[in-house]
């Protein structure tokens, strides 16, 4: 019998080794089937060493023009915000694929020019959306999907934290140019999902507070919206909730779904763990949610968080077999939903959006 040969790798340059390059990309692309971490761009020492003894063999560059000469099929880009559009441009430039961290750029106009250049050059771009892999939202996803909530009237989406102390970086920076912030961090999550869930949005309501001492960037902010469909999304993103509230409800016309906790892949990635471990995204019993209505609601399983799905999808995107798992036009709405949502905070008034 003949043995067709494997296809080599496709060659991956990571463009940041800091929180997001280090725990959540490099990890993800090293253990996807077809990919290969080629190189990594950091000008730190200390993180130049970590890539090395976390990825033997990585080369490193001290810049992203570095990364041209070495043949690349994909450039990730994890750098801080504001850096995005212009090392997403770069890439696309360079006749390189690109994945950019949420959010992909500053604005939905840098966000939409992006888009643009990388369908005249027939180049695939994507964003990095991972949470919607989490596992308690892919178990909303279904529930929602399935009609066994009957029409859902309202949504409650949470990330909340108790970090009362500031940790300095330029996530809490208050330039607006930085994109810094709770609502274009957490806030890009929660409001992709809600999108993704129910979509267009017609109207945005936001508060946007600094809470902490010495703060210059929100640190807690609430995002309400009400979909073109009639559903009402209510999101909560805070650095200083003492007491957590429940990740997700979501009520319908027959049914309700409530669930406490964070999708513990990101605990895992940071514990050195990856999908290639056993157990990988599976949420223990004691940890579901509750479905249905008043004294009727019983545990309901959760759906494995799968974050391996999203880089398996660039993979196949890659190979013209698929489009990218996260369409960057997608982030483009979001952006223009964030955007309202600081026009809202700032002048205390309901923001219609086309």
């Amino acid at each position: 019998m003949t043995t067709l040969p494997t296809a080599p790798a496709l060659r991956v340059g990571l463009v940041g080794y800091g929180l997001a390059g280090s725990v959540f990309h490099a990890p993800l692309i090293s253990t996807t089937p077809g990919l290969a971490l080629t190189a990594v761009v950091t000008a730190n020492p200390e993180r130049r060493a970590q890539a090395l003894a976390e990825h033997p063999g990585v080369e490193v560059v001290d810049s992203i023009e570095g990364l041209w000469a070495l043949n690349l099929d994909l450039a990730v880009v994890a750098s801080p915000n504001r850096l995005h559009a212009a090392h997403a441009t770069a890439a696309l430039e360079a006749g390189v694929g690109v994945v950019v961290d949420k959010p992909l750029a500053v604005s939905a106009e840098e966000a939409l020019a992006l888009t643009g250049l990388a369908e005249l050059l027939g180049l695939p771009l994507s964003v990095f959306q991972n949470r919607r892999w989490d596992g308690d939202f892919r178990t909303v996803a279904e529930l929602v999907g399935s009609g066994r909530l009957g029409t859902v009237h309202r949504f409650e989406s949470r990330f909340e934290r108790w970090r009362p102390q500031l940790k300095g970086g330029w996530r809490e920076l208050g330039d607006p140019a930085e994109a810094g912030g709770l609502l274009y961090d957490l806030g890009s999550h929660l409001v992709d999902q809600a999108l993704t869930l129910f979509g267009p949005v017609a109207e945005v309501y936001a508060e946007l507070d600094c809470r902490r001492p010495g703060a210059q960037a929100d640190d807690d902010a609430f995002v309400a919206l009400r979909h073109q469909n009639g559903t009402r999304s209510h999101l909560w993103m805070s650095a200083v909730t003492g007491s957590l509230g429940p990740r997700f409800r979501v009520l319908g016309s027959d049914s309700a779904y409530v669930c406490y906790g964070l999708d513990g892949q990101e605990a895992a990635l940071r514990s050195g763990l990856t999908p290639a471990d056993d157990g990988w995204g599976v949420t223990p019993a004691s940890g579901y949610g509750l479905l249905g209505a008043g004294e009727q609601a019983v545990p309901y399983p959760t759906l494995p968080g799968a974050y391996q799905d999203y880089y398996a999808g660039v993979a196949e995107a890659l190979h013209g077999r698929g489009p990218v798992p996260v369409e960057p036009r997608d982030a483009v709405t979001t952006l223009a939903v964030l955007a309202a949502a600081r026009l809202s905070a700032a002048g205390r008034r309901v923001v219609t959006l086309p």
